[in-house]
């Protein structure tokens, strides 16, 4: 009999809000005093507050100091960035509206609305279940295997093209890593005429890294006892020549 998977082949909404905050290096804020962009300012506190250092002559600094009604609003935006070079690149867009204040020594956000835009669409995340998720264990260390993979392993990620239905490589022209997590992999399939996703899950989660060269090596080996696809096939042969 076969074990029953009692975990899911994707992250939830607010884990993935919570990596792309732990990975993403700038974010850009809207408030009373103007729209500014920050680059490497940004840190999230356990209960889901985003802090921001920002510079003593910030508008958004003086907006919360001098708000007459108290702590004003704001919206932050984030942007989920592929770390290697594909079609589309920004994997997904995170907006969050809230209340900002001075904490601290730190500009404080509070979140009360949270909005989570992917290619299949745009998801409202409950605040309280974003302060109680955390982030995936490999985000930070995502870009790194990513970046590795596609550099160093092409023939890898062209093997695993064979876990993939037929009719997703149909006019395939370059297959890349776009995204890696606890749950699967996923393949960037570029075409003549667009491109898609496509999502390999593993057999079980991988907590660490150690734990997803193990997941890798099994999706290996079931992409080699799988045949090759034709498309995929016909499109090397075409360039070889």
């Amino acid at each position: 009999m076969a074990e029953s998977q009692t975990w899911t082949a994707a992250p939830a909404a607010p884990e993935r809000a919570r990596s792309m905050l732990a990975t993403a290096w700038s974010c850009a804020v809207t408030a009373e005093g103007g729209r500014e962009e920050f680059v490497g300012a940004h840190t999230v506190a356990d209960d889901g507050r985003v802090l921001l250092q920002v510079p003593e002559d910030s508008a958004l600094l003086g907006a919360a100091i001098c708000a007459p009604r108290g702590e004003p609003s704001a919206v932050l935006e984030f942007a989920d960035v592929a770390p290697v070079p594909v079609r589309g690149r920004i994997r997904a867009r995170l907006w969050m509206a809230g209340r900002l204040a001075v904490e601290d020594g730190y500009l404080a956000f509070h979140p009360t609305r949270l909005v989570l835009r992917g290619p299949s669409g745009s998801v409202v995340i409950d605040p309280a279940e974003f302060a109680a998720a955390a982030p995936d264990p490999l985000a930070t260390a995502e870009a790194r295997l990513l970046t590795h993979l596609a550099d160093c392993h092409g023939d890898a990620v062209e093997r695993l093209t064979r876990l993939v239905d037929a009719g997703s490589l149909h006019g395939v022209v370059r297959v890349r890593p776009l995204a890696v997590d606890r749950h699967g992999l996923t393949l960037r399939i570029e075409r003549t005429g667009g491109h898609g996703d496509v999502r390999l899950p593993f057999h079980a989660p991988a907590d660490d890294v150690s734990q997803l060269t193990e997941r890798m090596h099994v999706l290996l080996a079931r992409a080699s006892a799988a045949a090759c696809p034709r498309a995929l096939h016909r499109h090397r042969t075409d360039g070889e020549g």
